[in-house]
């Protein structure tokens, strides 16, 4: 009787994740190129210079004050329930469940972690610069304003910058980051900007932000995202890692290796059966075969075969298709 170890949800996984255990050669892992690291410090100068002007109350507060009494929510009421719904693709629960399902298909289907991981990474990081600038210079929101002009910074809030806005912009532009080829990831990048865009305005229109809070959310995340490939090193450590600490959770156990879900089967070669000569004398003599006439005869001149024989009988009168009437022969009545 054969029996078969119960293989557990994770082992199945890991066995998914052992058929190829190389990552996919068509893969572009983001490299810190010296344009990409110019890019990234003229946005922090940018971030920086953006703090600066809110700290010294600069035009910048002020038209952040005209912006809200200018009341986006009632000046254009009747699309109010759907920047409502819209508003949502910011928020960290919603977006986190929908983008990581689809990495979680795609490192099912390319046999890698690297996805999952590369949103966890994400994420950490945003949660770290952005929620410490937050706390660090505690900005009150525009419903929650007590000097009409001022700056309303260091009062405990934690507006500024606006994590909607970056939360947006990390979430839905990690699938451009992750795409397989530059044409998918022209259009994520393309995709991601209009929603993280469209997320900071509906704040705005909602009077949740000031605009400056949305400028500096739109750059932070943006750094997020120029900073992740100092990161991959550290996302394929991680990676390694859990594939060891697999492999001696197995050998702790004195389990074997998981069986691959769809195994392969080699094709089973069949002999001839060997027929013995009083058998073959023994048989009848076998009909012969009809065959149909050659390519080179028109299909109008052939004559239907069956195995049997042809079904139409024979006829003198019978003249073929195309023959000249002249030629028929005269029978007498």
């Amino acid at each position: 009787m054969r029996t078969e170890r119960n293989l557990t949800r994770l082992d199945r996984v890991f066995a998914r994740l052992d058929r190829e255990p190389e990552r996919p050669a068509h893969l572009d892992v983001p490299k810190m190129s010296r344009h990409r690291v110019a890019l990234l410090a003229g946005t922090l100068a940018f971030y920086l210079a953006m703090v600066w002007l809110v700290v010294i109350t600069s035009w910048l507060v002020r038209l952040d004050w005209q912006v809200m009494f200018f009341r986006p929510y009632q000046q254009w009421a009747g699309i109010h329930w759907f920047v409502d719904y819209y508003v949502v693709l910011g928020q960290r629960g919603p977006t986190a469940v929908m983008v990581a399902a689809w990495l979680g298909w795609r490192s099912w289907r390319q046999h890698t972690l690297r996805p999952l991981l590369t949103l966890g990474a994400s994420l950490l990081l945003l949660n770290i610069t952005v929620g410490a600038a937050k706390l660090g210079m505690g900005r009150l929101g525009p419903h929650y304003a007590t000097s009409i002009g001022s700056n309303e910074m260091g009062l405990g809030g934690d507006i500024f910058p606006s994590g909607h806005t970056a939360n947006a912009v990390v979430t839905w532009g990690i699938l451009a980051y992750l795409a397989s080829t530059p044409g998918a990831r022209r259009w994520l990048s393309a995709v991601s900007a209009v929603v993280s865009l469209g997320v900071g305005m509906a704040t705005v229109y909602l009077g949740t932000h000031w605009l400056s809070d949305v400028l500096l959310g739109w750059t932070a995340g943006l750094l997020v995202l120029l900073a992740l490939p100092w990161c991959e090193p550290l996302i394929a450590r991680a990676e390694a890692e859990i594939f060891d600490l697999r492999d001696r959770r197995r050998a702790r156990r004195g389990s074997p290796a998981p069986v691959p879900l769809s195994p392969v089967e080699t094709p089973v070669r069949l002999k001839p059966r060997a027929v013995p000569q009083n058998e073959t004398a023994a048989r009848s003599p076998r009909a012969p075969v009809y065959l149909a006439p050659g390519p080179h005869t028109a299909r109008s001149e052939r004559t239907p075969v069956t195995p049997v024989g042809s079904r139409r009988p024979p006829h003198p009168d019978r003249v073929m298709r195309g023959a000249n009437p002249a030629a028929r022969p005269v029978t007498g009545g």
